[in-house]
């Protein structure tokens, strides 16, 4: 019995190209840029520092291409809210580059999102899955 390649792909290989198609779709739909604002790691050596009267910094971290979509919001709530997508291979490599667990950990460890000169407050984060590889994170932000 021989076996044909039917073209059909499982596994890592299939999740890899949906990521890849991804970052195709994101270019092609907005190609638009934001910045995680992430507290600074790095203290100097004054030892006022270690008693908390030296404001470490913040850290602007670029995520782009990403598409950015206005969600309703009723009266009583926000200003602003926007669901911002952002490709999987890019928050994979501020994961690695920071040895960071998860991507859970790196948004919950922000400060906010900046977007045009605004800060936003990251009110949700939701991933999306194929092959069991991440392809799209999805924010909720609220201004």
């Amino acid at each position: 019995m021989t076996m044909t390649n039917t073209g059909a792909c499982f596994g890592s290989l299939s999740g890899t190209a949906v990521a890849r198609a991804a970052d195709a779709m994101l270019r092609c739909l907005g190609g638009a840029q934001v910045q995680l604002v992430l507290p600074a790691m790095g203290m100097p050596s004054d030892p006022s520092a270690e008693i908390g009267l030296v404001d470490p910094g913040v850290e602007l971290v670029n995520f782009a291409p990403v598409v950015i979509r206005s969600l309703a919001t009723s009266n009583n709530g926000p200003r602003r809210r926007l669901e911002i997508l952002l490709p999987a291979s890019a928050v994979q490599a501020e994961l690695t580059s920071r040895n960071i667990a998860s991507a859970d950990d790196l948004f919950d460890g922000a400060l906010g999102l900046t977007h045009d000169g605004e800060m936003f407050h990251i009110e949700g984060l939701s991933t999306e899955y194929f092959a069991d590889t991440a392809y799209l994170y999805r924010l909720v932000v609220v201004d």
